[in-house]
């Protein structure tokens, strides 16, 4: 495979610029206790934790934190010995993915024909190995969710773990996520020779994947062998695939693990470019293959065909090189000529490397070619629907952005990219009407209510037609039976904004497979400000700025439908010549209309640990900290940090307001080069949960730890 609160918002945000087992438990995403350090035990909620500034060097190790800023990064196993020596305790907790895989439909096993994307760019691990975020001004990310079923992060590294930021993001649109075992050329000869030698050996490596993904909460691997094997370790090839697809659905269920095509039977380097007698035992004895990209339409007749591909063509995963290396079919953006054909032959396809759109292209115009590429595509893929219990919430975000919004106010006004940050995205469509009318939806990261990126549907509304309807969700939620809507937008000049939601009725709603059900539209009318539910949402959600931005709510009283689909329709405010419109959509969510209001959690437990301190020649004191804490990260959105210098001993001294660090999104931050006072010091650090509603959390749910600090001399003295 070829690679190529009333906080200051402004002041020392995280997303910095940046300097250029053992046995584990059944349960997939790690309770807090899991990941917290034994050190915590020895810090009292009640009690400071003191230290003694010490500017020694940091001795985290380099693979989880960068040397320069000690900020949490992502990162691979680089060789046999560092996998077969694999340690649960010596992990990133850092890099354990937070979010669940989400249900959809249909599911991936009544998928007739998948779509698997592999992640190549630039060797891996760019600025999306920075976990809590970075400062870049166009970064690639993925956000078309809906039309793919795995997604594979891929390096030439030999053991290359997901970011947790793209596990993440791929789990709450219900897509798989799986990393990459890669073994090339003369050193990949070697390390299959030790690895592959017996059973002992191959069980051994395939236990340390299968802990690696159960730890990293990951879904699977690409297992990619691209070198001659010796009659004993192709001998062993087939049984190590077996046994490792084997462990990987016991201990993650729902995992995949799938071949790439390019060792043969007899252990020659030989890519085949589709399943034939030569590779399916490799096949055979796993979830799927990869193919390489030289296949021909011959190819893929052979492989419908074939009878060892009986029921499991979705299996055959059809490689396109998007960069259009070698003799292919189709490739950049003519990839959906490739794309025909596969589908032609009703077979699954493994698009390799779209991030071409980023790399070879302006990156200015990354969103732009991002879009024409897909849409290409669109007419072969097929919609998912994220299933989700409520609540339902979007604000479109995509995990970057030129500012990061919080309810239309700037929190913080720089350039940042953070996939934690990405939220269920929306339908991404163009079309024409008749009489020259047209009607498109689009991300646009000049302004957002909340993140970095806001919803625009526009268009034009034709002469002689009275509106247009945009579909912007394909989902699947049952409903309560009083179900509260809040939809935030900016009403667009001499048009009119109304949701249409399309519903069907539950018994209809376990259904496997790719057919569509005939659904109910609603016409949901708005609520008047003073309607009860309306002031009591509004008193949870606290009081903000609108700067333009109009929330209307909506109460569905439905007993025993779903949501299946959501829909944004414009109509004229009068006249019926031509009326263009642009309109920008803030918000989307779906509750409970009895759970209006914030949930009665406690942050608890806050530790600090891994205290690295910094200086400079001006005298500065930087601080660098691991904070942990406890907390149901499934109420929250993220995690807002602070920190304030307080009084203290010294009565001269007064307590500071709070100064917002940044965010997090998991129950760990690292606070990096914090400047503080000199010593001797005594600040705060103090966590706040925001709620995926929105909801205002009182401070006395906040989670607070104080930290004293001295000089080393005073100690002494």
């Amino acid at each position: 495979m070829e690679g190529g609160s009333t906080p200051k918002r402004n002041e020392h945000i995280a997303t910095r610029k940046r300097k250029s087992e053992e046995e584990t438990s059944n349960i997939k995403i790690p309770k807090v206790e899991e990941i917290s350090s034994e050190s915590c035990l020895d810090q009292p909620g009640d009690q400071s934790v003191h230290e003694v500034i010490s500017y020694e060097p940091s001795t985290l190790p380099g693979s989880h934190y960068d040397p320069d800023t000690t900020e949490p990064i992502s990162g691979s196993v680089k060789s046999l010995d560092e996998l077969l020596s694999w340690k649960r305790n010596e992990a990133s907790p850092f890099n354990v993915a937070t979010v669940p895989l989400a249900s959809r439909y249909p599911p991936l096993a009544s998928c007739p024909r998948r779509t698997l994307v592999s992640h190549d760019m630039m060797g891996g691990y760019q600025k999306d190995r920075f976990i809590q975020g970075a400062e870049v001004e166009t970064q690639y990310a993925f956000y078309h969710w809906d039309y793919i079923d795995i997604f594979n992060y891929f390096s030439h590294q030999m053991v290359t773990i997901p970011p947790a930021v793209w596990t993440n993001a791929a789990h709450k649109h219900g897509v798989l996520s799986i990393g990459t075992f890669i073994t090339e050329w003369t050193d990949g000869e070697k390390i299959c020779e030790t690895f592959l030698a017996n059973e002992e050996t191959y069980r051994a490596a395939a236990d340390k994947l299968v802990q690696i993904s159960h730890y990293y909460c990951f879904d699977g691997w690409l297992i990619n062998i691209e070198n001659v094997l010796s009659q004993t370790a192709v001998k062993n090839t087939a049984p190590f695939l077996r046994y490792l697809t084997d462990q990987m659905h016991e201990r993650v269920p729902g995992s995949v693990v799938i071949w790439y095509d390019s060792v043969l039977k007899n252990g020659s380097l030989n890519w085949q470019n589709e399943l034939n007698d030569d590779n399916r035992m490799f096949f055979d004895a796993c979830d799927g293959i990869f193919t390489n990209y030289n296949w021909t339409e011959q190819s893929l007749e052979w492989m419908k065909t074939y009878s060892a591909a009986e029921g499991r063509l979705a299996d055959i995963y059809v490689g396109i090189d998007v960069f259009a290396r070698g003799k292919v079919i189709g490739g950049k953006f003519e990839t959906n000529k490739a794309l025909e054909l596969i589908r032609k032959y009703e077979l699954s396809t493994a698009i390799f490397a779209p991030g071409w759109v980023y790399e070879c292209h302006e990156k200015a115009d990354f969103r732009q070619n991002q879009e024409k590429f897909w849409s290409l595509l669109s007419g072969y893929l097929y919609i998912h629907r994220p299933s989700t219990s409520l609540p339902f919430i979007s604000s479109f975000c995509q995990g970057f952005g030129k500012s990061l919004y919080w309810k239309g106010q700037v929190e913080m006004e720089r350039s940042w990219f953070n996939l934690n940050a990405q939220e269920i995205q929306p339908l991404f469509h163009s079309e024409t009407i008749e009489k020259g009318g047209w009607l498109k939806t689009r991300s646009c990261s000049e302004e957002a209510w909340i993140g970095g990126s806001s919803l625009m549907v526009e268009g034009i509304i034709p002469s002689g037609l009275p509106e247009v309807c945009a579909r912007i969700f394909s989902l699947h939620v049952p409903l309560a039976a009083r179900t509260f809507v809040s939809f935030v937008y900016k009403p667009p000049v001499g048009v009119k904004v109304s949701l249409e939601l399309k519903t069907i009725d539950v018994p209809l709603c376990t259904f496997d497979g790719t057919e569509e059900i005939p659904s109910t539209s609603v016409f949901p009318e708005a609520l008047a400000e003073d309607n009860q539910l309306v002031a009591k949402f509004t008193k949870s959600c606290g009081q903000w700025d609108l700067d333009g931005w109009t929330t209307r709510c909506f109460l569905l009283k439905m007993i025993g439908c779903s949501l299946r689909e959501v829909c944004i329709r414009v109509s004229r405010d009068e006249g019926d010549e031509d009326v263009s419109f642009s309109c920008r959509i803030g918000e989307m969510m779906l509750l409970d209309a009895e759970s209006l209001q914030p949930p009665l959690e406690s942050v608890q437990g806050i530790c600090v640990n891994d205290v690295v301190w910094k200086g400079d020649q001006t005298s500065k004191v930087l601080l660098n900290a691991t904070l942990r804490w406890q907390y149901p990260i499934q109420l929250v959105r993220h995690f807002r940090i602070h920190w304030r210098r307080l009084r203290g001993p010294n009565p001269r001294i007064l307590n500071r307001p709070l100064t917002l660090i940044g965010r997090s999104y998991s129950s760990l931050y690292r606070v990096v080069e914090l400047e503080v006072p000199a010593a001797p010091g005594l600040i705060e650090l103090v966590v706040e949960p925001v709620t995926r509603e929105g909801f205002t959390v009182p401070e006395v749910y906040w989670g607070r730890r104080t930290l004293s600090y001295s000089e080393r001399s005073m100690e002494n003295q």
